[in-house]
């Protein structure tokens, strides 16, 4: 009998253990840095450059799944707020606020830039307008030009204004870039995603369209990913090169130039990364996951080599791997 109740009393105590110590480290990683499943809420302005990076992921580590949610910048940072994730990627970063809220919930917050995006102008290939200054587009936002005649000699009537939607960190951009304090034209539309600001355009000759310059780049019109080129593509991402890439012909992307330079430039990496073409803004990664998580390690990816390289394909300036100017016009 007494035998008995040592037994019982050191499974008593094995339970206790392991329930202090499942307490203890309720905040550790539960899978690792390359397997196990985690969740990513990203700014959908940037769908285009993420779902590339979690698909070579994916795929070099079979055994992570990254669920990713694309949506407007606000919710994806509320989420982190709100614990539902410990992955975002913004095109801010964390307040001040925010960050001291998830100390208090012992969550160490790490934020990483790993772009530069450009806020690409875009028009139908029927408009004969070739470039804008920024007061130019300010004009057009906010419907002091009305018409194309305003801005540049044009049969095509009425400007319409395309945007991605109401609640983006597009608009968000160039209300405090470029509005500056003044209000949108009422001929602002706002769609549901990108990819309907790019239709809209390559419809409607009138249309002007603000949007991530990732969403037109030419690369992104042939993309295929069945097994054996997605293997040449991860091949080809782990050689030390770089290349300069071309817009898709399908809309027309306008030049820009700021009001005290008389030189306009469209928005190829190597005039972000100079600083001449004068709409841009910095991507974050922001996570408050454990060392040892998958979290961390996309976390990690995004910011390695691979990641950049992926980046530059896209048409963004990554923030570490640098452009070279290959043949642009």
């Amino acid at each position: 009998m007494k035998q008995s109740k040592t037994i019982i009393l050191s499974l008593m105590l094995a339970i206790a253990g392991c329930i202090a110590m499942a307490s203890c480290d309720r905040h550790k990683p539960t899978d690792t840095s390359t397997s196990g499943i985690t969740t990513l809420f990203c700014d959908a302005t940037i769908q285009n450059i993420i779902s590339q990076e979690v698909e070579v992921f994916e795929f070099t580590y079979p055994n992570a799944s990254i669920m990713t949610w694309y949506t407007d910048e606000h919710s994806a940072i509320d989420s982190m707020i709100d614990m539902k994730t410990s992955l975002i990627v913004t095109a801010r970063q964390l307040t001040d606020k925010q960050k001291e809220y998830l100390k208090t919930q012992n969550r160490n917050v790490r934020t990483q830039q790993i772009a530069v995006d450009a806020i690409a102008v875009i028009v139908n290939t029927a408009n004969n307008i070739d470039e804008l200054s920024v007061s130019e587009l300010r004009e057009i936002m906010t419907g002091k030009a009305e018409r194309w005649d305003d801005v540049f000699p044009s049969k095509l009537g009425k400007i319409q204004v395309v945007f991605d939607h109401a609640g983006s960190s597009t608009v968000k951009y160039v209300t405090d870039s470029i509005l500056r304090g003044e209000k949108f034209s009422s001929e602002v539309y706002a769609c549901q995603n990108s990819q309907e600001v790019f239709e809209e355009v390559q419809k409607r000759k009138n249309s002007i369209g603000v949007i991530g310059v990732s969403w037109i780049t030419a690369d992104l019109e042939t993309a295929d990913t069945d097994r054996r080129t997605m293997q040449q593509r991860v091949a080809d991402l782990q050689k030390n090169d770089t290349s300069a890439i071309d817009f898709t012909s399908r809309v027309k992307v306008l030049k820009i130039r700021r009001d005290n330079n008389p030189i306009a430039y469209k928005p190829y990496q190597l005039y972000i990364y100079e600083g001449n073409y004068p709409l841009y803004r910095s991507i974050y990664v922001t996570t408050t996951a454990p060392n040892g998580s998958l979290a961390h390690g996309f976390y990690s990816f995004l910011t390695g080599f691979i990641g950049q390289k992926i980046i530059l394909g896209t048409g963004v300036m990554p923030a570490v791997v640098h452009p070279r100017m290959v043949s642009l016009e």
